[in-house]
C-alpha cells in the first residue's frame, strides 16, 4: 500500500518545494489509512471523513517541520488521530449543550404540567434537535450560536468574522431550511414549531 520510502521521501520534498501533485499523491498513497485511523480516534464516519480531510490539510502546512528521514505515515496519522479526537470532543460538547438547552426549555415552568405532557415536550425538543443535526454544519452552526449560546447577531458577526447582515441572511435560510427539514419529515412538531 504505502510507496518505497525512497520514492515517498522524493514526493514529500517536491510537496515541501510546493509541488501540490506530489502532495495529492501522498494523500492518494495513505487517505484509507488515515480514514481508519481517525474513525477509530472518532467512533463516527462523518467525523472520521472531515478529520482525515481537515488533517491532511494541517500535514501538508505543517511539512516545514516535518524532519527529513523520518516515516511520514506516523506523522501524519498523528495530525490525523489528534483531529479526529477534538472533532469527537467538540460534537460531544455540542451534543451537551444542545441537551442541556432542550432539558432547560422543556423543565421550565413544568411543575404545572402533567408528567405526559412533560415527556411530550422533551420528545419534541429531542425531534427538533434531530432535525437541526439533519442540516448542514454552516446552518447548525448559526442556529447554534444564536438560539442556544443566545449571541446577538452583532456577535455572531464577530465571531464569524463577517459583516452583521452576512449573519441575519445566514441565520434567516438555516431556520427556513429548519422549517422545511421540520414539515417534512416531522409533521406533528409543525404547529407548535417557533423557529
Amino acid at each position: 500500500m504505502e510507496g518505497s520510502p525512497l520514492d515517498e521521501q522524493s514526493l514529500i520534498e517536491r510537496a515541501k518545494g510546493g509541488d501540490t501533485a506530489a502532495y495529492g499523491e501522498l494523500v492518494r498513497l495513505h487517505e484509507g489509512v488515515a480514514f481508519r485511523a481517525a474513525y477509530l480516534a472518532s467512533g463516527d464516519a462523518s467525523l472520521a471523513e472531515d478529520a482525515a480531510q481537515e488533517g491532511f490539510i494541517k500535514a501538508y502546512r505543517a511539512l516545514g517541520r516535518f524532519r527529513a528521514g523520518s516515516r511520514f505515515r506516523p506523522w501524519l496519522l498523528t495530525i490525523v488521530a489528534n483531529e479526529a479526537r477534538n472533532a469527537r470532543k467538540a460534537a460531544a460538547r455540542r451534543g451537551r449543550l444542545a441537551e442541556a438547552f432542550v432539558e432547560n426549555r422543556v423543565i421550565q415552568g413544568e411543575s404545572a404540567r402533567s408528567p405526559e405532557s412533560a415527556a411530550l415536550g422533551q420528545e419534541s425538543a429531542r425531534s427538533v434537535l434531530e432535525a437541526i443535526s439533519r442540516l448542514k454544519k454552516s446552518d447548525q452552526l448559526a442556529i447554534h450560536m444564536r438560539y442556544f449560546l443566545d449571541l446577538s447577531e452583532a456577535e455572531m458577526a464577530d465571531a464569524l468574522s463577517c459583516r452583521p447582515g452576512t449573519v441575519k441572511s445566514r441565520l434567516s435560510r438555516a431556520a427556513g431550511r429548519l422549517r422545511e427539514m421540520i414539515e417534512r419529515n416531522y409533521p406533528d412538531l409543525v404547529s407548535g414549531t417557533t423557529v
